[in-house]
């Protein structure tokens, strides 16, 4: 006979890791959209509009936010005393499983995948596919921002991305950066979306396994 039983699946670190990223990315697509195309000004005198200013300055404090977190997260990737996830990351290569899910969430197949990672194949291609968004998208900040910089830790990481700036042109780069934001907002919508399908079908605690970290199993 199965039972249900609650088990820590995220550490607080990584939880931590979640929400500050999450955190990042919502600032970062909500200034740099105004950034892209200012949809207001502020009224006044022109020395006190300074609206732009203030959302340059927290799109670049949030970026940096933002890069920490990627570190940290790629540390707590080969490093984590709770579990040290790297290779959960490339579940995808298992194709045999990878098709099982699609078929399960396609509703094609009742069959649910096997649960041989921390991720399954659908989720590891999607979190390998996000970090490499986020060192994409800080890299080609770093670039913009640093293009303006000689001083500072922003001018100083400028020095290892420029060559990407000589090779393709600041307005290149800007494109890039712009279109990997829109790729953000689709990813967050499938991702949300995917939580709460799982949650719903499934029913082992995804849609708050971010916030206290356990998830429900089935045990015999």
């Amino acid at each position: 006979m199965e039972k249900i039983v609650s088990t820590k699946k995220w550490s607080a670190a990584i939880r931590i890791n979640h929400w500050v990223t999450v955190l990042s990315i919502l600032i970062l697509i909500g200034t740099g959209l105004y950034i892209a195309r200012p949809f207001t000004a502020s009224a006044g005198d022109t020395m006190d509009r300074y609206l732009m200013g203030y959302m340059r300055f927290f799109h670049i404090l949030f970026g940096m936010l933002l890069s920490f977190a990627f570190i940290w997260r790629v540390y707590l990737a080969f490093f984590s005393r709770f579990k040290a996830d790297w290779k959960d990351f490339f579940a995808f290569l298992d194709f045999k499983n990878l098709v099982k899910q699609i078929k399960f969430y396609l509703l094609i197949s009742d069959e649910a995948p096997e649960e041989k990672y921390i991720y399954l194949p659908m989720q590891s291609l999607a979190y390998l596919g996000i970090m490499f968004m986020i060192l994409a998208i800080i890299v080609t900040g770093f670039v913009l921002t640093g293009s303006g910089f000689d001083k500072g830790l922003v001018g100083f990481i400028y020095i290892f991305v420029k060559p990407l700036h000589t090779m393709l042109g600041l307005a290149t780069v800007k494109f890039l950066h712009h279109i990997l934001m829109w790729f953000f907002i689709l990813y967050l919508i499938v991702h949300v979306y995917m939580a709460l399908w799982t949650n719903a079908v499934k029913k082992d605690g995804t849609l708050f396994s971010m916030i206290n970290g356990m998830m429900l199993e089935k045990k015999k």
